[in-house]
């Protein structure tokens, strides 16, 4: 398969970018004008989103996972 379309398969797999909250957060929240919104990337954007609300939870680390894991086992027994 050419790079093009795998590409575009992986593309199709994809949430598409959620323009309407975007435009929520940059016109409504920052108050920014629709010139200075539409001039920015998308990581200037969640940037800002981040000087606003903080940094975004990030996956827990394999060694947080494992003790979560052993503190709350699956259940052995079925219900």
């Amino acid at each position: 398969m050419r790079q093009t379309e795998e590409a575009a398969r992986d593309a199709s797999h994809r949430a598409p970018f959620p323009f309407a909250r975007a435009m929520a957060f940059g016109l409504g929240v920052l108050r920014l004008p629709s010139r200075d919104f539409w001039s920015m990337t998308p990581r200037e954007l969640f940037c800002a989103a981040e000087g606003v609300y903080g940094l975004a939870p990030s996956a827990p680390s394999r060694a947080a996972l494992e003790a979560m894991m052993r503190q709350f086992p699956d259940s052995q027994g079925s219900t």
